[in-house]
């Protein structure tokens, strides 16, 4: 275990959640791959990642992100107001079978074709009916804007941010953190929405900034940072963040860890960020004694494996055809 880092000025003595961290995110991906290549079950001896549901260490590669990035954005029109459109609409949902549910009813979802008031009864129907429109697991508040229901005003945001020109907006951008401050202006969009969603966007041929260029950690990945790092990662998160991404190589090689990365495509920010949401869960059994701010100290989620095939199927512009199937 290390002594002690410098990172914006300030000296933080690791924990062993640090070591973990690498470790976790070693086995993680290495569970991934063997789901790639569909070898058979076990995927991994380690009991916390074998028992409990984990998201992969690249966000991409995340079977809602891979259904959005495949079935949303490359599929269809690739005109910018178009791509937004169904970002958007994808995105304030977030749930596949949502998205099914439009593209039975109205075809492929365009911008052009939209009509809020034919939409909002497809999907008023479906939760008339006991079907969940919405995932559970990233909830965008609903913006107040004037309709008695959530999903009607998610759907008016839809239509505003598209007619108020977002495209030129973001693309006019000079750098990811002013694209974000275009997204962070939105109702319902606070900070850590709007980095998400912005990284939704730029998986597109919209907008094509660096990964590198920009980070925000969210309640997870703060809670992942105090367990790494202590009380003292309190207000250099994005950081931290930084810190962990520029040396992972080092910390592999420290520990004796091998981490296969994705095609030779090292962690980015948004991975490492996301990482740390995954360690502060992961350490809830590993390190129960380790305390985050929001002091859970359970897994919810059970790992339940299922017939889909894992995809691996990434931004063409990322140039990782080899990986791509």
């Amino acid at each position: 275990m290390m002594d002690s880092i410098m990172v914006a000025g300030r000296r933080l003595r690791p924990t062993p959640v640090l070591d973990t961290y690498w470790r976790f995110a070693t086995e993680r991906q290495q569970v991934y791959l063997a789901r790639v290549r569909r070898d058979a079950a076990p995927w991994t001896t380690d009991p916390i990642i074998a028992s409990n549901r984990f998201t992969n260490c690249y966000r991409a590669a995340d079977r809602v992100s891979q259904y959005l990035i495949g079935e949303v954005i490359y599929r269809g029109s690739q005109d910018p107001d178009e791509l937004l459109f169904r970002i958007l609409l994808f995105k304030f949902f977030n749930r596949i079978s949502t998205w099914e549910l439009l593209r039975s009813a109205f075809g492929e979802p365009t911008w052009a074709g939209f009509c809020l008031e034919r939409y909002d009864r497809v999907l008023a129907e479906a939760v008339a009916s006991g079907q969940a429109i919405y995932s559970a697991a990233y909830i965008i508040p609903p913006p107040r804007l004037g309709a008695r229901r959530k999903l009607t005003n998610h759907l008016l945001l839809v239509r505003h941010m598209v007619r108020d020109r977002l495209v030129s907006r973001l693309q006019a951008s000079a750098s990811m953190e002013q694209a974000f401050r275009v997204l962070r202006c939105y109702p319902s969009l606070g900070d850590f929405l709007a980095y998400q969603l912005l990284i939704d966007i730029n998986y597109s041929m919209i907008i094509d900034f660096d990964e590198m260029d920009f980070v925000v950690a969210g309640p997870g990945a703060r809670d992942g940072l105090r367990k790494c790092f202590g009380a003292a990662a309190r207000g250099i998160e994005a950081d931290l963040i930084r810190y962990l991404t520029d040396t992972q190589e080092q910390h592999f090689a420290r520990l004796g860890l091998r981490f296969p990365g994705l095609n030779g495509r090292r962690l980015h920010l948004i991975d490492c960020q996301n990482l740390c949401c995954e360690v502060d869960k992961y350490a809830r059994v590993a390190h129960p004694m380790i305390t985050s701010y929001s002091g859970r100290t359970r897994l919810k989620q059970r790992f339940q494996p299922n017939d889909h095939p894992v995809t691996s199927w990434f931004p063409p512009k990322w140039r990782l055809s080899a990986s791509q199937t």
